[in-house]
């Protein structure tokens, strides 16, 4: 039997999508969960000093879509055909470069970086929002099942789901504009595995 040991903070972030896909698969893991004072010192044992890191039969793969990818190929979650898997990628691609550009309004938020996080909001989060949000909608409604490719969860809608889900910790309103994504994380976290997860996990704003 294959033993999967996922490390990363303790809170969700990064890792969560990878836990996710996890619990979506009903595969046991080791959930290795590092507190923020601890970093300093697992952080120089670590392949490219960042998590999360999956180790499994020996290997260590960091970089958090790339453990995405391998473990949503793994339990069938990367999308249905090979067409199917290079739209989820794009997606998933997409879906990170729109947080990677806000990602700082959490850093400043949560004390990680110093910065003004609602002079942060305002000018950067927003914008980001209203650009990106309009391609995420005319894509749930073109293709019709509620997920963003295909008829079956990917790790692509885990990816915006944790996303969002961690904005709207922080306001409330954060979909208010956007029924049709609101609809995307309420159905994909009515997945009885990914509901029975939530429900069990650590519970984190972020």
């Amino acid at each position: 039997m294959v033993h999967y040991k996922l490390t990363y903070f303790a809170f969700n972030g990064l890792g969560e999508n990878c836990r996710q896909l996890f619990a979506l698969a009903n595969v046991d893991f080791e959930d290795d969960r590092v507190e923020v004072e601890d970093w300093p010192k697992v952080k120089p044992t670590t392949p490219f000093g960042q998590m999360p890191i999956l180790e499994v039969e020996g290997k260590r793969i960091p970089q958090s879509k790339a453990i995405a990818r391998y473990l949503a190929r793994k339990f069938g979650f990367a999308g249905q055909t090979e067409l199917e898997q290079a739209e989820v990628d794009a997606w998933g691609d997409q879906i990170s470069d729109y947080i990677m550009e806000t990602i700082f309004y959490f850093r400043y938020k949560t004390g990680f970086a110093s910065g003004d996080p609602e002079a942060e909001f305002k000018n950067v989060v927003i914008p980001a929002r209203e650009r990106f949000f309009p391609i995420v909608v005319k894509q749930l409604k073109e293709n019709g099942s509620g997920y963003l490719i295909g008829n079956k969860v990917t790790w692509a809608d885990l990816y915006l789901n944790n996303h969002v889900e961690t904005f709207m910790n922080f306001d409330a309103g954060y979909l208010d504009k956007y029924p049709e994504i609101l609809a995307h994380l309420k159905k994909v976290r009515d997945i009885p595995a990914l509901k029975k997860w939530i429900e069990k996990r650590p519970k984190h704003k972020y």
